[in-house]
């Protein structure tokens, strides 16, 4: 898949020349940096004119110089968008919105987009052959809030100084709140970084932060009597945060082809990058981070650097840097819908479940299916094709959470609605080519896979992630996203203490861990299906624990020729104390 990148990418460079070019220069149209002047409404005017004038299979360039722009929530443009993964409040603010456009390459040439209030940064939609490359993208006044410790006095509380960009007050309920334009956000919940390494502090995973009865304290400091954690130290730096995820960075939707060259995104209230029912996606040198080593902050996105759901091609992520998200650094995913209804023979009622990803395309005629039990996530026999599907709950599929699905073939007897059943999307399911990248000093996990088509992890550094460096899952019953994975190859990395602190799935450095409530009565295994499905080769790990590898319902597990180093950086204390922890698990091949 490395190999079909440089492909596309040398085909992109060759085709140039050839084919009819327009370049359109932005200043054209008073988009010009070094001011703090909006730039919102002028982007979408010239947006329209440009639509007007380009000339059907122009390859079209927008040419931005270099320096920085501001964006404000003001006069921007104003759309519904249902994005999977985040909340589903509309309508959202966007302040670069690229919709139904072909052969089209945005180039900043370093630019730095800065975004005021809560706006999508920039969305691409319905979009063939485009090509973002060379900027950045950064919020003025970030939604999370950064305090650094400056006495801890443990039962008696805990006084910080929150950075000097944070806009805070306390209000007449003597809570500490912060704000910004157009939100306020009243912080409970933290995660705290050493202030030299950027590692989050071992043991502490997600901690409370009640500020409840806060008083000043001197200038520029809060007094939180209610906080208490003897494990924060002073100088501790902690980024408070709340559990909102309004909208990504970037959001690409229904696109063919998008390639995406040296971008650095360095905050999101949501996810960094989104992608939804987009056919192959290229990432080179895209990466979700701190501006450098003197970055005075810790944190980036408020989830996932980048999330991709209901994808298919390929999707390639190499020479990326992503570091101190409050998620993991990839997830790629399917949405499996619950049948609510067996109509007749053909035609089933299903419906999106999880709160956070409802609202958009589930599939297409033609597309092939396959149907899973809930409770011992078993695959029923054979797959099928939708003949026709079309939204139950709303006129088209914007916006609705249910889908009236006729299958070309009878469906299996024992799919019924009183069991708990899922169906899954076979035909937008991708590829995945994972390498070359960093992943340090983030929330929660490093990587997560969920795809039946072929996953290559390969040459990463998986530096203090945290949590579990890979997970592969599936859930049909909480998250409700998909699947079973056939094809996986992870070689060639270099875990470093993973496993610092506990969160969800967290069971060994690699998890194979889909959510199975009932696995005792399972009879088919989840993962693989073949001798050597799964592959951990050549790894190095660096760990300070013992648990490297858990596998749940696997059939076709090898792991070997991989490097295992004890440190003492620190003390053990996961619960699980099992170098290979393995349950229900066939075919396996471990060899240190």
């Amino acid at each position: 898949m490395r190999r079909k990148l440089g492909c596309l990418l040398l085909a992109t460079a060759l085709c140039l020349p050839v084919c009819a070019q327009q370049v359109y220069n932005m200043a054209r149209f008073g988009i010009t940096p070094g001011k703090k002047s909006n730039m919102s409404a002028r982007m979408e005017r010239a947006l329209a004119k440009i639509r007007k004038e380009a000339k059907k299979g122009e390859t079209l360039i927008l040419r931005f110089q270099s320096g920085t722009y501001h964006f404000y929530p003001e006069e921007a443009a104003e759309r519904t968008y249902y994005i999977s993964n985040h909340d589903q409040a509309n309508p959202k603010k966007v302040g670069l919105a690229l919709e139904d456009l072909q052969s089209v390459t945005l180039e900043g040439n370093g630019a730095k987009f800065i975004f005021h209030g809560q706006m999508i940064p920039l969305s691409l939609l319905r979009s063939t052959n485009c090509t973002l490359r060379d900027f950045s993208i950064d919020f003025e006044n970030p939604h999370i809030a950064q305090v650094q410790i400056v006495k801890n006095e443990g039962d008696k509380g805990i006084t910080f100084r929150p950075a000097s960009w944070v806009k805070y007050r306390l209000t007449k309920d003597s809570i500490f709140e912060t704000y910004g334009d157009g939100w306020t956000l009243h912080p409970m919940s933290g995660i705290a970084f050493e202030a030299k390494s950027h590692h989050i502090i071992y043991n502490t995973s997600d901690i409370s932060c009640p500020t409840k009865g806060c008083v000043e304290a001197g200038e520029g400091l809060v007094y939180a009597p209610r906080w208490k954690d003897k494990r924060l130290s002073e100088g501790t730096v902690v980024a408070m945060r709340s559990w909102d995820r309004p909208t990504p960075s970037i959001f690409l939707s229904h696109n063919t082809h998008t390639t995406l060259k040296n971008i650095q995104v360095h905050y999101a209230q949501g996810m960094g990058l989104l992608a939804q029912l987009c056919d192959s996606i290229y990432m080179d040198s895209f990466s979700v981070c701190l501006k450098g080593d003197n970055d005075p902050r810790y944190f980036t996105t408020q989830a996932d650097a980048t999330h991709f759901s209901q994808c298919k091609g390929e999707i390639v992520s190499v020479n990326g840097v992503y570091e101190g998200m409050m998620d993991d650094a990839i997830n790629v995913h399917g949405t499996y819908l619950k049948v609510t209804k067996r109509v007749d023979d053909h035609t089933l009622l299903a419906r999106y479940m999880h709160e956070q990803a409802w609202g958009f395309d589930w599939g297409f005629a033609g597309d092939e299916v396959q149907f899973i039990r809930s409770q011992t996530m078993e695959l029923l026999d054979g797959t099928n094709r939708i003949e026709s599907i079309k939204a139950q709950d709303q006129p088209t599929a914007h916006g609705a959470k249910e889908f009236r699905i006729r299958f070309q073939q009878p469906l299996p007897e024992e799919l019924n609605d009183q069991e708990a059943f899922g169906i899954e999307n076979l035909t937008w399911t991708p590829e995945v080519y994972f390498a070359y990248n960093t992943i340090r000093n983030n929330r929660a996990r490093g990587s997560l896979f969920s795809t039946p088509r072929k996953t290559v992890v390969e040459h990463n550094l998986f530096d203090h992630t945290s949590g579990t460096a890979i997970l592969l899952c599936g859930d049909c019953n909480g998250w409700y996203e998909t699947g079973a994975c056939r094809e996986v190859i992870i070689r060639h990395n270099r875990f470093v203490n993973a496993l610092t602190n506990m969160f969800q799935f967290t069971n060994a450095v690699i998890s194979i861990y889909p959510e199975i409530p009932d696995l005792e009565h399972q009879v088919k295994y989840f993962h693989g299906g073949k001798p050597g499905a799964i592959q951990i080769t050549d790894n190095e790990f660096e760990t300070f624990d013992l648990p490297i590898l858990y596998a749940k319902s696997v059939d076709g597990l090898v792991f070997k020729r991989n490097r295992i180093h004890t440190n003492t950086d620190y003390k053990p204390f996961h619960w699980n104390q099992n170098r290979f922890l393995l349950e229900k698990v066939n075919r396996v091949e471990i060899a240190e």
